[in-house]
């Protein structure tokens, strides 16, 4: 790959990139500079993220203060114009201002628009210059580049990489479809999806739903379909996903958010269930002080309340274990028998009679958790390990 200096010695400045520039604050579509020859949200980069009041008011405090703001690097395309290949997130920030889409602080904290700016500090920072160079080369040799690449300091997603190497209309589709924050979905999908439609992370669940979560499941099914003119499996399987998770769970709670429905989707859809029942379950087990772990309470039910390592259930006070140990203990030993109420009725005559250490016993409940037990310390019986391990839920 080669790079070379935008326009040699002369150099680029903000005047020049900023000519043309427009900025849509709903789809941050038209997206251009230098006249209209600079594209700066290409396909396959992310959406503009800076614009939080911090990062773009750091941009132009650096460029107020003199300081560099980093190299930025252009893809030449076929037709003699420009991409951003790293720098976009900047220039954006850059654009935003001289536009007056924002306002940083002055030396007194007072907020400033460009266009309230003294005439030459307006001018100053049009003719501030920016180092840019731009690369030539073959597709694979500018995108292994761009999967190299930070952009003032918040490195890509793994995500953000993939629309970078699989770049083409299946990127610019699926972006449309699960990357853009003004979709009427997004509200209902936010129930149930973590993390940030603008960094591709939407995008990410909906491959993940899919085909797995493995990362070289997601690349191969992107390079497959990567000139696809539609997104529709990808758009079915995701809403197939979230109608069935609203067919079966009717009140959302905030611990379904980000859970592995994906996953779930495929081990459980064949499953019959009544909504209501459904909603009568999860109420209950939100209530049960014993559960501790809410967000495991989804998939409990849908496998049929089998596994209730999925709730991690609160477990007995060591002092409530040492008391069961020690009234176990003395009785046993009055009887003759062992300590461990299962090994006193062991065919075995060695067991029947033998007594545990506590550091060998574990506390489990006389009536189980899942048939209505509680955790307190009338329900608590210690067992040697063999025999609690082997007596699950009977």
């Amino acid at each position: 790959m080669k790079t070379t200096l935008l326009h040699g010695d002369t150099g680029v400045t903000i005047r020049d990139i900023v000519e043309g520039f427009e900025y849509n604050e709903l789809d941050e579509k038209g997206l251009y500079g230098l006249n209209g020859r600079l594209t700066i949200q290409p396909e396959y980069q992310r959406r503009y993220i800076y614009g939080d009041g911090k990062k773009d008011v750091a941009v132009i405090d650096s460029i107020m203060k003199g300081y560099p703001i980093g190299l930025i690097y252009f893809n030449q395309t076929e037709s003699g114009d420009y991409e951003v290949l790293d720098g976009q997130q900047r220039i954006t920030s850059i654009g935003r201002y001289v536009r007056g889409l924002f306002a940083t602080p002055d030396a007194s904290g007072h907020q400033q628009y460009f266009n309230g700016l003294a005439p030459e500090v307006q001018q100053r920072i049009l003719d501030t210059p920016l180092l840019i160079y731009v690369c030539e080369g073959e597709e694979p040799e500018i995108k292994d580049w761009f999967r190299t690449i930070n952009i003032a300091g918040v490195a890509l997603n793994d995500q953000e990489i993939r629309n970078a190497v699989y770049s083409g209309p299946f990127v610019t589709l699926a972006r449309e479809e699960f990357s853009n924050p003004s979709n009427s979905f997004v509200q209902k999908w936010s129930s149930y999806v973590s993390g940030d439609i603008r960094r591709q992370e939407y995008l990410e669940r909906a491959l993940e739903w899919l085909v797995g979560d493995s990362g070289k499941a997601i690349d191969a099914y992107m390079s497959k379909h990567r000139h696809d003119d539609n997104v529709n499996e990808l758009r079915t399987n995701f809403m197939r996903v979230i109608d069935w998770i609203d067919s079966v769970f009717v009140d959302v709670r905030s611990e379904m958010k980000g859970l592995e429905w994906g996953r779930l989707y495929a081990e459980y859809r064949q499953g019959q269930y009544d909504s209501e029942q459904v909603a009568a379950r999860v109420s209950a087990l939100y209530a049960d002080g014993a559960v501790r772990r809410r967000s495991g309470v989804f998939e409990y039910i849908l496998g049929g309340e089998q596994d209730k390592r999925l709730l991690d259930i609160r477990v007995f006070e060591d002092r409530d274990q040492k008391a069961a140990y020690e009234r176990q203990t003395v009785a046993a030993r009055e009887a003759g028998k062992s300590n461990c109420s299962y090994c006193s009725m062991s065919e075995n005559v060695d067991q029947q009679s033998r007594i545990w250490e506590f550091k060998d016993m574990e506390a489990d409940h006389v009536t189980a958790w899942t048939r209505g037990g509680e955790t307190t310390p009338e329900n608590c019986e210690m067992l040697c390990k063999s025999h609690n391990r082997a007596k699950g839920n009977r």
